[in-house]
């Protein structure tokens, strides 16, 4: 899964249930006609689709995005590469997404701290 560092320079995951294609695209620092090659290079990422073939992703879509990204960009794997250690991680990948989202409420919780003390 991502490291924190990582994954440090990537804007925190707002609370949401569903994010648009651009919006996906923004937080993860991908293009949009990236996300829609990757959907068809790893099949673990499938957005839901709505009228007119819209996409909606999910907090866990967006988290395997920034894991694929990571493994592509910042690790330096191949697709049938990231592929693999993707599938590899499936048993690591509950203890490695709770960690993430510690980590997201962590931040959260400072934030609200921070907004307290003022």
């Amino acid at each position: 899964m991502l490291e924190i560092s990582n994954n440090s320079e990537l804007a925190p995951i707002p609370n949401k249930r569903y994010f648009t294609i651009g919006e996906v695209s923004e937080l993860c620092g991908v293009k949009p006609h990236v996300l829609r090659y990757w959907e068809q290079e790893f099949p673990e990422l499938k957005p839901v689709k709505r009228r007119g073939n819209r996409r909606y992703y999910q907090r866990h879509d967006v988290m395997l995005i920034r894991q694929i990204r990571s493994l592509l960009y910042e690790q330096g794997y191949t697709i049938g590469g990231a592929r693999l250690q993707l599938s590899g991680e499936a048993a690591k990948e509950d203890s490695a997404q709770s960690h993430q989202m510690v980590r997201q409420i962590r931040i959260e919780l400072e934030a609200i701290l921070t907004i307290l003390k003022s």
